[in-house]
């Protein structure tokens, strides 16, 4: 998948709601239009970004997709700040 980005964020090893709440914040600090990389290990994550997206205001998810490194499982969220 390739996915323009201006920024990443990695929150491996972080736990539910870690994720989220890095992310949210990093979301708010990017100028509007801009899209944040977002690499996870929380396979709950996937779930908790979809539902994140359906009541903010300020995020569109572009694309999520689950990559294999080094035999672990990797959840990255395509995050665009639209207000």
């Amino acid at each position: 998948m390739s996915i323009a980005y201006d920024q990443t964020l990695d929150v491996k090893g972080a736990k539910c709601p870690m994720p989220l709440v890095k992310s949210r914040k990093a979301v708010n600090e990017l100028p509007v239009g801009q899209v944040l990389k977002v690499i996870a290990t929380d396979r709950g994550s996937v779930a908790d970004f979809q539902g994140w997206v359906k009541t903010a205001k300020n995020v569109e998810l572009l694309a999520q997709e689950t990559v294999n490194e080094g035999g672990q499982d990797l959840f990255v969220h395509y995050l665009k700040r639209t207000a």
